[in-house]
């Protein structure tokens, strides 16, 4: 009895999950720039730079123009949620991550996206080796770049840390967000 039960729910979970993804392409297939966030597992600063930078751009009432998404250099969390305190740190300042999975990158983002951002330098030569000797390169950036004011170079991983940790990747998250979305509207006239 178990069975056809636990296979029943299975159906539902990937039914489901490719709505979610059929919605998700024919957003990003209408969007006239689109921007992908990169750490190495995708669960803490990758996913917090997509939420940020998505309630920006529906403040600004751009979601529309701009699809973005986030990806991880490593395989460890494919298909999980975001760390819960980072969906705690970003839920205080109203962004909700629930609706976010981890997904590793892929040689064909870096046709899809015209913004690759990685968090730390680590993880930007993770994808300068995985993008190879492409004229595509040019996509790959440090996502700090966008916090010129700032000290800050790279956004630390707070995995390992406390939850001060957690408010500073926000913070940091927040600023480079804000001069992106400069960047953006400069580049693409919108």
């Amino acid at each position: 009895m178990a069975i056809p039960l636990v296979k029943s729910i299975n159906k539902f979970v990937r039914a489901a999950f490719d709505f979610r993804q059929q919605r998700r392409d024919a957003e990003k297939a209408k969007a006239m720039v689109r921007v992908l966030f990169v750490c190495m597992g995708n669960i803490c600063r990758s996913p917090v730079a997509e939420g940020v930078f998505r309630r920006m751009l529906e403040s600004a009432g751009l979601a529309s123009k701009v699809y973005v998404d986030s990806a991880g250099t490593h395989s460890y969390h494919v298909g999980a949620p975001p760390d819960p305190r980072s969906q705690a740190t970003a839920l205080r300042r109203g962004v909700d991550l629930r609706d976010l999975r981890a997904r590793r990158v892929t040689v064909a983002d870096f046709a899809e996206f015209d913004y690759v951002l990685a968090m730390d330098r680590d993880n930007f030569e993770h994808l300068l080796a995985l993008c190879g000797q492409s004229p595509l390169r040019n996509r790959i950036q440090l996502f700090m770049e966008y916090a010129p004011t700032l000290p800050e170079q790279e956004v630390p991983d707070p995995y390992y840390g406390g939850p001060n940790g957690f408010e500073r990747v926000m913070d940091l998250i927040e600023e480079a967000a804000e001069g992106l979305l400069v960047n953006v509207r400069q580049r693409y006239q919108i």
